[in-house]
């Protein structure tokens, strides 16, 4: 073939091209690359995403590609191409580079909840991507050039097209190098975890508060102990691997990991890392149901937890206002606790809460001492998951005046019930919060403030065959706390506006948006001094 020739310049040309074109392809890919991550990198939450999206980024991927192409042939055709092998069969190009560039400057600034996060395994995904791509892009451009003389080099535009599933071949082709670093990983940290004869570690798991009780109880035991908390969300073996790798320091006395699950059997494989001997079970609810299947699959997963501690010396304290907690309590053949202010037994406990602008106050009885505590926290739920770690503290002897002292010290979490004040309105984001038990909680401490109530959100979702029944009971307890709701997304739309109007809200009353940037701007049509707005569950990017 003339193409392959080494004295032909148009090989040089392709190759160059063909570089360009698998960099640029790696930046046109973000959304893909991030719906992966979101995914916990399953390809069932990527083609699901495809699914419910009406594959919406993969049609704008197809009309960039189409219009360059366009573009090329109408080029072609005005200098001839098809008749003459000249400098002109790249000049079409020109438009393909500008459409891509504005498309992946478009892409990047659109508002994220959770932006991609360029860890080391998207690093070696993008890499791949790019060598791939380039390959792609060389035998497209020779294939045209040899056989489509009408087309030459413009064949490049149809690139952008493949990308939604060259994105997922080229991570499955990864999958084996990438579950030999996670090997790696989890070897080396219970390599060290060996070396630490006395430290204390602690797994908390749940449905809702895991990462709320975390925070909490890093604070408490700050107090006296010298603490490695995991941090964030580092809930899985990757990332309690990395936090026992690069985050456990000589001297650190108390290793917290918070423990995540979307399927049976998770929980089990974290444990096997940590070994904890330590656990604590905060709120258990319907979350990720889609994922679980069952309600008992749920139960389970969490209860693997329990099941790991030592039989001889192991402690679980469980939130014993929470009946799924409780239902493993009961279960549990440990030395054990369950707290909450509503549970009869409990000997921690919370009375006479105030809620106001700059937090709650409440009196704290431990035992048959009452202490007067102040926090920045706001929520029942929040206060309740003090109380589980209270008593947590209680176990490894961390004295009341530490608790108290510790208490004072609380920071709000960023999106998880946080107050924000401004000069004319009360923000409470809980915008991280996804639970039905969750948004619950948050519709009740939106109670306390505001002379109007503003509710923003896309309402519930991940909960199977129970979303629209959930969704439905999430507009009734709306509609029994706020004037005004702004509902994002289409998703839950009609099931949430069923259950405001069977509460008998007015439709006047209810929005639409298509974004949360939308809803903002929808919000300050209607916005008075003094009201208060929640914004409960914004949907991560997967569902958008």
């Amino acid at each position: 073939m003339k193409f392959f020739s080494l004295d032909n310049i148009d090989l040089y040309f392709a190759i160059v091209l063909a570089i360009i074109n698998g960099v640029l392809m790696c930046f046109a890919s973000y959304k893909f690359f991030q719906i992966i991550q979101l995914s916990g990198y399953k390809l069932k939450g990527y083609f699901t995403w495809l699914k419910d999206t009406k594959a919406r980024y993969v049609s704008r991927i197809v009309l960039l590609s189409v219009l360059s192409l366009f573009c090329v042939l109408v080029t072609n055709a005005l200098f001839n191409i098809f008749l003459i092998d000249t400098i002109y069969s790249y000049i079409g190009l020109i438009f393909y580079f500008y459409f891509t560039i504005v498309f992946i400057k478009n892409l990047y600034s659109a508002p994220k909840k959770v932006p991609l996060k360029l860890t080391t395994r998207m690093t070696r995904l993008n890499i791949a991507l790019g060598i791939f791509t380039s390959a792609l892009s060389f035998i497209i451009m020779a294939f045209s050039v040899e056989f489509l003389g009408f087309i030459k080099f413009g064949a490049l535009c149809i690139v952008p097209i493949f990308m939604p599933i060259v994105v997922p071949i080229v991570h499955i082709i990864l999958i084996p190098l990438e579950k030999l670093i996670i090997y790696s990983y989890i070897v080396r940290a219970k390599k060290k975890l060996k070396t630490y004869d006395n430290l204390i570690k602690i797994g908390i798991t749940g449905s809702f508060g895991k990462t709320s009780t975390k925070y909490i109880l890093n604070t408490l035991l700050s107090q006296k102990y010298k603490v490695c908390m995991s941090p964030h969300s580092f809930n899985t073996p990757t990332g309690l691997s990395k936090v026992v790798n690069n985050y456990l320091e000589p001297n650190d006395e108390i290793l917290i990991a918070e423990m995540g699950a979307r399927r049976v059997g998770d929980i089990k494989k974290l444990c096997n890392i940590i070994n904890p001997k330590y656990a604590i079970i905060t709120g258990i609810g319907n979350q990720h149901l889609q994922n679980f299947k069952s309600e008992e699959n749920i139960l389970k997963t969490k209860y693997e937890l329990i099941e790991s501690l030592p039989k001889e010396n192991g402690i679980a304290v469980f939130n014993g206002n929470n009946k799924g907690a409780l239902s493993l309590f009961d279960k549990c053949d440990l030395q054990k606790f369950a707290v909450g202010s509503n549970y009869k037994n409990s000997l921690i406990k919370a009375d006479n809460l105030i809620f106001d602008e700059n937090g709650t106050s409440f009196d704290l009885i431990i035992g048959k001492n009452t202490y007067k505590c102040k926090t920045s926290l706001i929520g029942n739920h929040n206060i309740e998951n003090i109380l589980v770690c209270v008593q947590f503290a209680k176990i490894l002897n961390v004295s009341d005046e530490q608790i108290v002292f510790g208490i004072s010290e609380l920071k709000p979490i960023p999106h998880r019930l946080e107050l924000i004040k401004t000069e004319t309105n009360i923000i409470l984001d809980d915008s991280y919060n996804a639970s039905v038990d969750g948004s619950t909680m948050a519709l009740q401490t939106l109670k306390h403030y505001g002379k109007r109530r503003i509710v923003i959100t896309p309402g519930l979702v991940e909960l199977g065959d129970k979303e629209e029944e959930e969704n439905i009971n999430f507009g009734k307890k709306i509609s029994e706390v706020a004037q005004k709701v702004i509902i994002v997304n289409k998703q839950n739309f009609e099931a949430i506006k069923k259950g405001l109007n069977e509460k008998g809200f007015n439709d006047e009353d209810i929005y639409q948006a298509e974004s949360l940037e939308q809803a903002k701007i929808l919000m300050k049509d209607f916005i008075k001094k003094d009201d208060a707005i929640l914004f409960e569950n914004d949907l991560p990017d997967n569902y958008i």
